[in-house]
């Protein structure tokens, strides 16, 4: 009665405490007769409750003296439905006088391993009083068709995932540890017939070493003595437990293999101790009985080992895993070789990364000799120093310890560099002597090696500080030299420099060209031609004697002073008949007016039209570049005493036809003109020197390497190194340094705002060009085709009917730049006004007709461009003149003008310089106003930016600048805004 008096009192606070749909459910489960009695004691009832959802039956337990209950089905909520179903049950039992509450026959499973003939099955028997079935189907089905009391175990469900994917009963000799693990906790497992136990953890062999004959050792596997009988394959009796056999890739599936022995000879106990005998301890006991077995060292880390030989140029090497230095062990093929002491533990994660290291950085493989001849002897040895930091001293006969040594012979104007080994006879260690030529030993530092193969054999360091204070001067040296060792003349004032900082003798041919060496300070005068009829500044006269005396030196000049200061006067008083001047058709007739003004006792022909010859009693045949191009044969054959290039910039491109053609021109005396020698690119300027004084900067490869790529990253040395170089044969002169009393020239940007319509234009143009852009930059387009792609931006800005598809009577420039014009024609002043698209020109026109602005106009279709000119320059002349940037831009003076307004910005500032300058230059006596008309918001705003980059790469190479700026992927998308 105390257990009913409990049971009831638990009821009511289990009822109280359980929420009523919990409650409920209890109920509804006690009525199907889910409680399963599990065991009954004097503290505790146990009860498992078959419940929806849960393939284990949940396990009640309840205390009811201590009116406590405990519930394992994970719920949230307690006391859970479970609880209240049980609770319900067993006072339902009591009251009626019941030990436990009724229910149908409990059932169980039995587990039966059994023979086969072509192999071995376990089968569960469903046991349901004294009835016995074959179950054939998953516990899950069983449970779920719910007409069996059965509620299997963890262990048992398990088991069933384990053994439900047999096929027809065949056992997965992968999942036998599983299958006797899961079995350990169930009841009723039979073999044959009879009770058995199992053990989920394998048993494992054992092994045992022993001394044997000769000094070797034996190592002996075999069964553990607990197995009674080994049953079938992988499996084991031990007494009455089934258990799995461990290690069956060593035994096989069958023990009948065992006991197995093996022999270790001496040379192979090595391997024994460091590598088979460290992974058996880790598998199953190892009873070592011998005595013979060497000691296993400290952990450490293997390292390649490098033997060497060299015959002649060939370098060959030998790469060797190893342990130890000296080394204790080496790795053949994945073994280990016992060398001396003790056996190193091996560390294979660390070999592998050494031998992924050595392939991957040196392209070596472990005991796989490799040839290396010559250069890439040396290169493979800058590598291989950075990779391990030391070669042994052993192979001292092959790598000198000390850096070589330079030796310079000057004879006459050539000379001789070569770089020796020390003298090794005061030295202890006594290397031999070796040498290497200087082409060897820059190609070397050039590539970043840090040794060079000598020509009697070996290799040697390089002298790093010695070359990277004289190299970049020696390769321009050995590039300007014959192959008899002598320098061109060019190329003296650089190795008489070289001479004075080594200490060494001067070449004699020097010493007539050292005024090129002293900024003029000896610069011999020059006797002006009879019959010059100008009288000259200054600057230049001295640029007539700097001229004359390249001319006497047989060397050539880049006059490149600014825009404007005569350089056209300065070449007609040291020019040596008969002359060949090659200019731009723009300026021809310019320099015939130019030659009869200042040298009319010159007689000048041009050399034009279809049935063109040449006059041989000329003294100055003028020619444009596209005749010239096309007649280079007959050109080149004549010997000249005089070739000009006037506005040189027209050869800027190397690979061109027309400066392919240039380089062909023979002449004594070679001289290039240009107010802009650099405009875009560095290569540039090496055109000009290649046409004037061939060999001066190498070849246009070397040109690049030593110079241009280095400039362009921003490398101050490179930079004066370049202007050192040319600085004896290029002359650059600025019109605010030299003549002083020209008027001033005042810059002023004239910023328009677009209107709606026009914004809209601008805007959708904007879109489209974005997306040309980013094509062509993703396809690897080149900067030159983006800017193209840019140009409809450009127009955009300017004038909406410049793009396709668009019409408008005007824009906002356009009101801009006629309201400037009205104003400036008003107050008597002449203007310039440039563009680059002969289309704006024709939408300007109208507009000055319709104010009343008289104008005159110059461009490609120009025919008579003297009378255009003279009519603008006459004090009755029209106040205008519209030019476009290719036809007016050079060689034409337009001093009557003193306001120049240029419509569009161009990306290069030398163009728009150069058609400012025709205004700004010797002549001129009024201040000098140039407008650039900008857009706001707009590209051109951008291009005003850009501009100071173009600047800066002219400066690096006949200014100050330290660095030059290109247009980058990053500036072009800037652009698009």
């Amino acid at each position: 009665m105390n257990l009913l008096s409990d049971l009831h009192t638990l009821l009511e606070t289990i009822r109280q405490a359980c929420l009523p749909g919990l409650w409920s459910q209890g109920v509804k489960l006690a009525r199907e007769g889910a409680p399963l009695m599990e065991s009954s004691g004097a503290t505790e009832v146990v009860l498992r409750v078959r419940a929806p959802g849960h393939a284990v039956a949940p396990t009640v337990v309840l205390y009811p003296g201590d009116g406590e209950w405990a519930c394992d089905c994970g719920g949230k909520v307690d006391p859970c439905a479970h609880v209240a179903a049980a609770i319900i049950t067993m006072t339902q039992a009591r009251q009626r006088g019941l030990e436990a509450p009724p229910q149908q026959v409990r059932a169980r499973l039995s587990y039966r391993f059994v023979r086969k003939d072509r192999g071995f099955a376990l089968e569960r028997h469903l046991m349901t009083g004294d009835r016995e079935e074959l179950l054939t189907e998953s516990l899950a089905s069983v449970v779920a068709r719910g007409n069996v009391a059965l509620a299997p175990t963890h262990d048992e469900l398990k088991l069933d995932r384990i053994i439900s994917g047999f096929r027809r009963g065949q056992f997965d000799w992968s999942r036998l540890a599983d299958v006797l693990g899961a079995l350990a906790a169930c009841d009723d497992v039979r073999f044959e017939g009879r009770k058995v136990k199992t053990a989920g953890d394998p048993l494992p062999p054992r092994a045992q070493i022993t001394d044997a004959e000769g000094g070797a050792v034996v190592l002996r596997v075999e069964q553990d003595p607990a197995i009674t009988e080994v049953l079938i394959p992988g499996l084991a009796l031990c007494g009455n437990t089934l258990r799995a056999l461990a290690e069956t890739d060593l035994t096989g599936s069958r023990l009948e293999r065992l006991p197995l022995s093996r022999i270790f000879p001496p040379a192979q106990l090595g391997e024994l101790v460091a590598e088979i005998l460290p992974e058996l301890e880790k598998k199953f006991p190892v009873d070592i009985r011998s005595k013979r077995l060497p000691t296993t060292g400290r952990a450490e880390r293997p390292m390649a080992r490098m033997e060497y030989s060299q015959r002649e140029h060939t370098l060959s090497v030998l790469p060797t895993l190893v342990y130890g230095d000296p080394p204790r062990a080496r790795i053949d093929d994945g073994k280990l070789i016992h060398l001396s002491g003790a056996v190193p533990i091996r560390d294979e994660d660390a070999e592998r990364g050494i031998i992924h290291r050595l392939r991957d950085e040196l392209n070596l493989v472990f005991g796989r000799r490799v040839d290396f001849d010559g250069r890439e002897a040396a290169r493979f040895l800058a590598r291989l120093e950075a990779w391990n930091g030391q070669i042994g001293d052993s192979e001292s006969r092959l790598f000198r310890k000390h850096p070589l040594v330079p030796r310079l012979v000057i004879d006459g104007d050539a000379f001789e560099l070569t770089f020796e080994t020390p003298d090794g006879q005061d030295r202890e260690d006594r290397e031999p002597a070796g040498k290497a030529d200087a082409t060897s030993v820059l190609r070397a530092f050039q590539d970043g090696l840090s040794m060079v193969a000598l020509d009697g054999g070996g290799f040697a360091p390089l002298p790093h500080d010695w070359l990277e204070k004289y190299g970049h001067r020696v390769a321009d040296l050995l590039a300007a030299r014959d192959p008899d060792g002598k320098v061109a003349t060019v190329a003296l004032p650089a190795l008489g420099e070289l001479c004075d900082e080594l200490g060494a003798p001067r070449p004699p041919g020097l010493a007539k060209l050292a005024p090129l060496l002293d900024g003029f300070q000896t610069m011999p005068e020059a006797a002006l031609p009879a019959g010059l009829t100008a009288t000259l500044r200054h600057y230049q006269k001295q640029g007539v004697d700097w001229l004359s005396f390249l001319q006497k030196a047989e060397l050539g000049a880049v006059l490149a002073d600014d825009m404007g200061l005569g350089k056209t006067l300065q070449v007609l008083c040291a020019i040596v008949p008969p002359a060949l001047v090659v200019c731009p058709k723009s300026v021809v007739y310019n320099w015939a007016q130019e030659v009869r003004r200042f040298r009319p006792d010159l007689r000048t022909f041009l050399y034009q039209g279809k049935n063109r010859a040449l006059d041989e009693q000329a003294d100055i045949t003028l020619v444009t570049y596209a005749v010239m191009r096309l007649d280079i044969d007959l050109l080149s054959a004549k010997k000249w005493g005089t070739v000009v290039l006037d506005e040189a910039q027209a050869i800027k491109n190397s690979d061109s036809q027309v400066a392919r053609a240039s380089y062909e021109l023979s002449g004594g005396f070679r001289v290039a003109l240009s107010g802009t020698p650099v405009e875009n690119r560095l290569e540039e300027l090496w055109s000009l020197f290649r046409f004037a004084n061939p060999g001066l900067l190498g070849s246009r490869s070397d040109f690049q390497e030593r110079y241009s790529t280095p400039i362009s990253s921003g490398n101050p040395v490179a930079a004066a190194r370049l202007r050192a170089r040319t600085k004896p044969f290029l002359l650059r002169r600025l019109k605010r340094d030299v003549a002083p009393e020209l008027p001033p020239r005042t810059d002023v940007v004239l910023y328009c705002e677009l209107d709606e319509e026009e914004r809209s234009v601008y805007d959708a143009v904007r879109v489209a060009t974005r997306k040309d852009v980013l094509a062509k930059l993703e396809t690897g387009g080149s900067v030159l085709a983006v800017l193209e792609a840019l140009l409809r931006l450009r127009q955009a800005a300017c004038h909406p009917a410049l793009v396709p598809g668009q019409t408008a009577l005007t824009s906002s420039k356009l009101v801009r730049l006629l309201e400037a014009l009205d104003e400036a024609a008003a107050d008597g002043h002449k203007a310039l006004v440039f563009s680059q698209w002969t289309s704006l020109l024709d939408l300007i026109e109208p507009h000055l007709r319709d104010a009343g602005i008289a104008f005159t106009r110059l461009d490609g279709s120009t025919r008579d461009r003297g009378a255009v000119v003279n009519e603008f320059q006459s004090e009755t002349g029209p106040p205008v003149m519209l030019a476009s940037l290719k036809a007016g831009g050079t060689g034409l003076n337009l001093t009557a003008a003193d306001h120049v307004f240029l419509v569009d910005p161009w990306w290069n500032p030398a163009v728009e310089d150069q058609a400012a300058d025709r205004a700004h230059r010797i002549g001129q006596d009024r201040p000098v106003m140039v407008y650039r008309l900008v857009s706001k918001d707009t590209v051109e705003e951008g291009i005003l930016a850009l501009q100071s980059k173009k600047r800066a790469l002219s400066d690096v190479a006949l200014g100050n600048a330290d660095h030059a700026g290109g247009l980058t992927r990053d500036d072009l998308l800037a652009l698009l805004g």
